[in-house]
């Protein structure tokens, strides 16, 4: 029972902190910012937060430094539309899952193709 309900607690925070980002935060370094799972602790004092973003490392370190200063907001709202005892602690993780498997279905793809030919010297 107690699974099940971290679940749910997990898909409700994954729905609202989405939501909260798209239409409460005007920041623009987390502007592209996608949350792509929610993980709490058993006691449901701590929610990890995974969040992906696509682009060159630096917008990665910009919306890592959005989040962090939007996560006193974000609590403060999440604790309003989410009905639990107590707000969890939220942490933001970057999740590169996404890219490492657009890479790996590159590499995949190359493999599949086979050797090129070797070029004729003119």
């Amino acid at each position: 029972m107690s699974e099940l309900r971290n679940e749910r607690v997990a898909r409700a925070l994954r729905r609202e902190i989405s939501a909260i980002l798209r239409d409460e935060i005007k920041d623009p370094r987390v502007g592209f910012v996608s949350i792509t799972d929610v993980e709490v602790t058993s006691d449901l004092r701590q929610a990890k937060v995974f969040f992906s973003v696509m682009g060159a490392a630096d917008d990665k370190r910009r919306a890592a430094e959005g989040l962090a200063s939007a996560t006193g907001f974000i609590r403060a709202e999440v604790s309003q539309r989410v009905r639990l005892h107590h707000a969890p602690e939220i942490s933001f993780v970057l999740d590169e899952s996404i890219e490492r498997g657009v890479h790996v279905i590159d590499l995949m793809n190359k493999l599949a193709e086979g050797p090129k030919p070797p070029e004729a010297d003119r």
